[in-house]
């Protein structure tokens, strides 16, 4: 039986470590070649090494996802070794946490900059490419939660969230001629490598969540992998939730 991507290009950002990684291997798994990208590029060689190891075909495509420039040089690497890609995922992120009467004007920047301005830049230039080849093609973007329940400490983090799920919604208006569906993600709260959160925080979240559990990569990498095959065709501009039902409503006793 053939894999579900076989022959498929696909460009995982911020794939060097947790959602992404995750995303990038289970996408080689079943017969994608991956374009690797991360800022870092001992991670994404890392991970290279490890999709090689299970018999997968990938490319570690460094790059700063700020940068049209370095965005247009890794499309170009990855057409060049692999094909346009036919699949993008817009992965990458960052999560500080600051009260706003603290926060620095830098660190506003960067939030905005990475999780919004970089899935702006990579998506125009993966739009742009489709369009020419008219390919058609899939954008897969990695909203959140965050962007429909606020948290104190990460008013960048949210919004650029919020704005992220606005994004998907007209992206998909414009290029639904083109053939390209649009699609985000927006998961709960995620197991990653170091990711800095006390016992109480996660029990709090764990005690607010329906699944009773926390989510793991493998949980989002599925419907990332949903929305990119052939089974959501019918899926466009909208924003997956995954998070264990805890968006739904508040995990409260019966009471009286």
């Amino acid at each position: 039986m053939p894999s579900r991507f076989h022959n498929q290009t696909v460009l995982v950002s911020g794939a060097g470590h947790g959602i992404g990684r995750q995303i990038a291997l289970d996408f080689a798994a079943e017969g994608a070649r991956v374009g690797v990208n991360d800022v870092d590029g001992e991670r994404a060689s890392a991970v290279v090494r490890e999709i090689a190891g299970a018999g997968g075909s990938s490319l570690a495509l460094v790059a700063d996802v700020r940068s049209a420039a370095q965005i247009k040089r890794i499309m170009e690497e990855l057409s060049a070794q692999f094909g346009a890609p036919d699949i993008v995922v817009n992965n990458a992120g960052v999560y500080p946490n600051s009260l706003i009467v603290d926060m620095s004007e830098e660190e506003w920047d960067r939030v905005w900059d990475i999780n919004m301005k970089g899935m702006f830049l990579l998506s125009r230039a993966a739009l742009r490419r489709m369009i020419g080849l008219k390919s058609g093609g899939k954008i897969i973007n990695m909203s959140s939660t965050a962007s429909i329940r606020a948290r104190v400490g990460a008013s960048h983090y949210c919004s650029s969230k919020a704005a992220i799920s606005m994004f998907t919604q007209v992206l998909a208006l414009e290029a639904a001629e083109h053939n390209i569906q649009v699609n985000a993600v927006a998961p709960g709260l995620v197991e990653v490598p170091d990711w800095g959160l006390d016992q109480a925080y996660i029990d709090a979240l764990v005690g607010m969540t329906p699944r009773g559990r926390i989510g793991y990569p493998h949980d989002i990498s599925a419907m990332v992998r949903y929305l990119a095959s052939d089974e959501a065709d019918f899926i466009t501009g909208s924003v997956m939730i995954v998070d264990g039902g805890s968006a739904a409503g508040q995990n409260l006793p019966l009471s009286g």
